[in-house]
């Protein structure tokens, strides 16, 4: 079954908006592992505006499932990603001030500069995952850095979802076999929530994690975290 890991970053948005610690972001970790997430997403931004570097440091040494740092391989997050060592990385293309992650690499033009840090972080045991397009020349570009996995960015299943879903999937369920082809893991991310996860989950072939956030905590808010992390994880089930 596909594992579900927990991007917390909104649980730390919500704390750091009154200051203090509450919520507190290690006891929404645990909580999410004792609830059944496999995993547990951080994205620390340079301006640790949700998830701090130091959040990054606690949480990694209490998780007993899986770490995925996400974020922009700045100086400071490869210092971080290499000090902590997750179990697995995924690069993004950020700029410092956007809001949320809102395209993929562009694997072709960045080759050798995601290629030099994907090596470094291999060299030391990290799975690394990168943040793509469900084009097939970016997932080439992929295989070309020596990438473990791609994280496909389903914001535009998930537009065009709820209009015809059948083909809002259709690029995603080719980009999974292409990518399985070259050799390379596949998750996703971007914008799934209870509406449109089952069916992705069920088309996309080959998928082994989903990271999800914004929808599953803004959806704990009315369901309850336990239930809304079983809720997700039904939908994962073929």
């Amino acid at each position: 079954m596909t594992k579900l890991s927990v991007n917390i970053n909104k649980i730390a948005t919500i704390r750091n908006a009154r200051g203090g610690n509450i919520p507190n972001v290690i006891e929404a970790a645990i909580n999410c592992e004792r609830f059944g997430a496999e995993g547990i997403t951080l994205h620390p931004r340079p301006d640790e505006r949700h998830i701090t570097y130091d959040d990054v440091r606690q949480i990694a040494s209490i998780v007993t499932t899986e770490i995925n740092i996400e974020g922009y391989p700045s100086e400071s997050f490869i210092d971080l990603v290499l000090s902590v060592k997750p179990h697995q990385v995924t690069l993004v293309p950020d700029a410092p001030d956007v809001i949320t992650s809102n395209a993929g690499w562009d694997t072709l033009a960045h080759l050798s500069f995601l290629k030099s840090i994907i090596l470094e972080f291999k060299a030391v045991g990290i799975r690394t995952s990168l943040f793509v397009e469900a084009e097939p020349k970016y997932i080439v570009g992929a295989k070309e850095t020596q990438t473990d996995r791609i994280e496909l960015f389903t914001e535009s299943y998930a537009r065009q979802y709820v209009k015809l879903k059948e083909k809002a999937v259709k690029p995603f369920v080719e980009s999974a076999i292409l990518a399985k082809e070259l050799g390379l893991g596949i998750n996703a991310g971007h914008d799934l929530n209870l509406q449109n996860l089952k069916y992705f989950a069920n088309s996309v072939p080959f998928l082994e994690e989903v990271s999800i956030g914004h929808a599953l905590i803004s959806d704990a808010l009315y369901l309850g975290l336990e239930k809304t992390i079983h809720c997700y994880k039904n939908c994962l089930r073929k």
